[in-house]
């Protein structure tokens, strides 16, 4: 088994964070989208789900396929279809294309999704910590996109967002190509096969099904926060610009800084006891933003606990999944993926649905649902991390 230097996996991290960033460009700069386009909150949010959307076709429809031909080439179809999308969202001249482009973007934005089976199989030992340190570089992607794509659109207009963000998928694509060794076909069988193989994953094992649904929900929650964020400091009493709200992103540095200590945690065999930290974090973050409506510091406060909480709550899973079968890590991969996007979409467009009905009070009592059910989730699932691992 190779091993992998400290460059490649700078490598990694930097090329998942900058692929998976372009599903979370859209967020803080929906307001400046609605007006170019002249359309409402309704049909702006829609830019950001489609992508979340995208992002779960191409995990089911298209990971899997890591476990069937080489991971290196895979990456290169992935990152050159992103590319055509990002161009076609940039110039975009009505919003059926730009509805188009953005699904399209979340389906080729999987490529992190291929760099993370990819270097599990590349390492032996401390394989925690590996995935962490990849992982941490895919939320500083979700955290810095906040923020680029709001001065970006203060600066320039957003569609230098997506001009910009092609030119470094092309630059990640060409130091992929060049530093990685080939891997080996592992899945010998057909393209439908290799799907039904992947839905077989899940009833191979309970702890991949409470896994993904405890994912689901923690990620549910932070983009049902994130989403209704845009529109509520938008408007009074803060009328905060996207520059501004794209600065929000920064506070939630914490959680990327502590995804490899959780990594870690899970390497020594402690997942539920992380799990149960992180889940109630997030849950805590969501109580301080009920008991302090309408204050900017708790929405400091929220933010960080927040990230930290999901953050630390996807990097245990992931590095919990990969201990359950490596000649499979792909197709577990995008069970696991799959759902937990599938979750961000649900809980972003639901969490609109509240925000236009109850305003953020709503929207901000759905988020805390979907945390107390992610901690019951955790708790009634224990005794599965113990039987499949």
């Amino acid at each position: 088994m190779a091993s992998l230097t400290r460059t490649q996996v700078f490598i990694m991290a930097a090329t998942a964070g900058i692929c998976v960033a372009n599903v979370y460009y859209s967020q803080p700069i929906l307001n400046a989208i609605a007006l170019k386009f002249n359309i409402g909150t309704q049909e702006a949010g829609n830019i950001s789900v489609l992508a979340q959307i995208g992002y779960g076709i191409g995990l089911f429809f298209l990971t899997p396929i890591g476990d069937m031909i080489d991971r290196k080439k895979l990456i290169l179809y992935l990152q050159g279809a992103l590319i055509v999308s990002l161009l076609l969202v940039a110039f975009a001249p009505n919003l059926m294309l730009l509805y188009a482009g953005s699904l399209l973007i979340g389906v080729f934005s999987v490529v992190a999704q291929v760099i993370l089976p990819m270097a599990a199989s590349l390492v032996k030992e401390n394989r925690g910590k590996i995935v962490g340190q990849i992982f941490t570089g895919i939320l500083i992607g979700i955290l810095v996109a906040r923020v680029f794509s709001g001065f970006i659109t203060s600066c320039l207009g957003w569609q230098y967002v997506y001009m910009i963000s092609a030119a470094m998928v092309f630059f990640t694509a060409v130091l992929m190509q060049a530093d990685f060794p080939s891997s080996t076909e592992r899945f010998s069988g057909t393209y439908i096969g290799l799907l039904k193989s992947t839905v077989a994953q899940l009833g191979r094992f309970p702890l991949l099904r409470r896994t993904a649904l405890t994912g689901m929900l923690a990620f549910g929650t932070l983009s049902a926060f994130w989403v209704t964020l845009t529109f509520y400091l938008s408007k009074a009493p803060f009328h905060y610009s996207a520059s501004v709200i794209g600065l929000f992103g920064l506070l939630a540095a914490a959680g990327a800084l502590m995804a490899p200590v959780f990594g870690k945690l899970a390497d020594k065999g402690n997942p539920t006891r992380s799990l149960l930290f992180s889940t109630g974090i997030t849950l805590l973050s969501i109580i301080v933003l009920k008991l302090f409506p309408g204050t900017v510091t708790a929405i400091w406060v929220t933010v960080i606990l927040l990230d930290i909480g999901v953050q630390a709550t996807q990097v245990t899973n992931i590095a919990v999944i990969y201990t359950l079968d490596q000649l499979a890590n792909s197709r577990i991969n995008t069970v696991y993926m799959t759902s937990y996007f599938i979750g961000g979409a649900l809980g972003a467009y639901l969490s609109i649905q509240f925000y236009n009905a109850g305003g953020w009070s709503w929207s901000s009592s759905f988020m805390a649902v979907l945390a107390v059910m992610a901690i019951l989730n955790v708790v009634i699932g224990r005794r599965e991390h113990v039987k499949d691992r």
